[in-house]
């Protein structure tokens, strides 16, 4: 287990050992919650802020975005105002950025969203990472005021906003938790209409599954 710290601000990664998977937690900022919900605030991103599919590197952005909506979050020096433009162009940044340090860019690891994205692009170092085996852990979480970043199997998740199939590595931001309707609360970069998106505990739960880093490496 590896432990981050700087301040009060932690920020977690997290191995689900019984999945062969990972998960990222990251420390509390706002925690907005009722009796029955907790649903922190987040800026919402999109891996396509202007729907430009088309270009590959936003195709494999979903990794990029939730680091995006991690840090305008968890960094009070993080621009909260970009325009969708300016979200777009951070996008290709950090995927050049990989391109061109380790010759790729593609279907990044949790481990690779650390080293690479967190750590030397962004040069932030409050990480963890634990082991998870079940939707409660991820529920305590969420509790302590964390997010938690998984990889999933995006097929799996049945968003009918993806293109179907839907994609077969995806990486989605958990930032809240429904105990009524037992419903995760996400920010799914995958679609335009991803905040504050909607996925059954238990679904979402099973759907995790983790990959590589690199062009549709095999599971």
């Amino acid at each position: 287990m590896k432990i981050f710290r700087l301040k009060n601000k932690s920020f977690f990664i997290v191995f689900l050992f019984l999945f062969f998977s990972f998960f990222l937690f990251l420390n509390y900022k706002s925690l907005a919650a009722t009796l029955n919900k907790i649903n922190q605030v987040v800026p919402f991103v999109s891996q396509a802020p202007l729907g430009e599919w088309e270009d590959p590197r936003q195709q494999d952005a979903c990794e990029e975005a939730v680091v995006l909506m991690a840090l305008t979050w968890g960094r009070k020096d993080f621009n909260l105002n970009y325009s969708p433009s300016q979200w777009r162009d951070e996008i290709i940044a950090l995927s050049d950025f990989q391109q061109d340090e380790y010759g790729e860019y593609r279907d990044a690891s949790l481990k690779d969203i650390e080293g690479r994205m967190f750590r030397d692009y962004f040069n932030y170092e409050k990480t963890e990472i634990k082991d998870v085996i079940n939707p409660d852990n991820i529920i305590l979480e969420l509790e302590k005021g964390n997010l938690v970043l998984i990889p999933a199997n995006g097929q799996a998740l049945k968003n009918p906003n993806f293109k179907a199939p839907g994609p077969e590595r995806h990486m989605v931001l958990i930032k809240g938790y429904d105990y009524e309707k037992e419903e995760f609360i996400t920010n799914d970069p995958g679609t335009r209409n991803g905040a504050d998106y909607r996925y059954q505990k238990d679904l979402l739960f099973g759907a995790i599954r983790s990959y590589k880093t690199g062009y549709h490496v095999p599971f």
